[in-house]
């Protein structure tokens, strides 16, 4: 009963009669399903519209426009928005020919929407293109019921302290293994470079990783991969949380940690480029925190204590193979004198193009402060 009580209704609808008619064939038209972030800067929207045949290129998508009052992007009076096609990929859901599109969202007056960070990523990277940076972003999230509780925990109480679940196997070690391993290969059909996956340290929370990425492909991949989620859990009846800190008390809280690199870190020396890099972060430690989750860092002041695996908010650190420092320098990349570093200060439900410009602003650009330059002119 209590299993019964923490999945959706919509969960329990009969989905051999719904692949009845996915069998259908669509008389050479295709369902194109465009998504786009809402005014929250957290949660995505979609909806899909019939197109004549099948896109072979971005191009090939037209461009559309949503109800944006009902979002949180528009005022009813003015509410219509733009949706512009920007990346394409195969629809693990009602399969091929048909497509998922990721939007950029424009104001009626063409602007970009307060929460389309995409606009500024973009002109970065082009701007730093020549350093050929590279991403891998590790996106923890957590699993609900349907009633807000972790999925699979106990109704009343709690599971044994942290300890066996990370990396976990077995009944009493992991909980919704069925939704992980369903998002793992509906991203790998749709293109999504998703590159692994694992039980996380508290109870019903797990983590994807995406990349390498560059540039802009790093925002554009993780953002349908947190898409493809929500879409899974819903077949599921649960509700993935990207919150930071889902769980107050004794308990880890949600990241998504940030690898990354330019092209003259991943050479023989890279090193000193590392270290160069990671100078220019500790003395910019508020600006990043300020835009590594959606609320400027109030979020991730729950979650960055310096306990559980975490740096304390207020401070920087860098440290090899340290998981309660703010930039982790794996072991290995120490030994071999080149590579990566990790900047673990990201909350999960951090903006993946705000995080990657700063990180290019900051350490390519050169930028100092809390103010970031305006490129537009450039």
């Amino acid at each position: 009963r209590a299993v019964a009580m923490s999945v959706s209704h919509s969960s329990r609808l009969n989905k051999l009669v719904r692949e009845q008619y996915m069998r259908l064939p669509q008389g050479g038209q295709v369902q194109v399903t465009y998504v786009w972030i809402d005014g929250s800067g957290e949660g995505v929207r979609c909806k899909s519209r019939t197109l004549d045949k099948e896109p072979k290129s971005i191009e090939d998508v037209p461009e559309w426009n949503f109800d944006g009052s009902s979002t949180a992007q528009a005022e009813g009076s003015n509410s219509d928005m733009f949706l512009v096609p920007v990346c394409m990929f195969r629809d693990p859901f009602c399969l091929d020919p048909n497509k998922l599109v990721l939007c950029e969202v424009l104001k009626y007056n063409r602007k970009p929407a307060e929460t389309n960070l995409r606009h500024t990523c973009k002109k970065v990277m082009d701007l730093v293109k020549d350093s050929h940076p590279w991403f891998g972003m590790e996106q923890e999230y957590t699993l609900l019921g349907i009633n807000g509780h972790p999925y699979g925990w106990p109704d009343n109480g709690f599971p044994g302290p942290q300890g066996p679940y990370y990396c976990g196997v077995g009944a009493d070690k992991v909980y919704g293994r069925d939704i992980v391993e369903s998002h793992y290969k509906a991203c790998l059909y749709a293109g999504v470079k998703i590159c692994g996956t694992n039980a996380e340290v508290m109870p019903s929370q797990w983590e994807f990783q995406v990349g390498p990425c560059e540039g802009i492909e790093m925002g554009d991949h993780l953002w349908m991969a947190r898409f493809i989620l929500h879409r899974v859990c819903e077949d599921f009846g649960v509700v993935a949380t990207l919150d930071p800190k889902p769980m107050t008390g004794n308990w880890n809280g949600a990241g998504c940690h940030t690898n990354y690199s330019t092209e003259e870190m991943r050479r023989d020396g890279g090193l000193k480029h590392i270290e160069a890099a990671i100078e220019k972060l500790s003395k910019r430690h508020d600006y990043h925190i300020c835009v590594y989750d959606p609320r400027g860092g109030r979020d991730n002041s729950r979650r960055l204590t310096g306990h559980h695996e975490t740096s304390n908010i207020f401070e920087f650190s860098a440290g090899v193979a340290n998981r309660g420092a703010s930039i982790r320098i794996p072991r290995q990349v120490g030994q071999d004198g080149f590579g990566y570093f990790e900047d673990r200060r990201p909350a999960a439900n951090c903006d993946p193009y705000a995080v990657t410009e700063a990180i290019m602003r900051t350490t390519v650009l050169n930028e100092t402060g809390v103010e970031t330059k305006d490129y537009a002119d450039h």
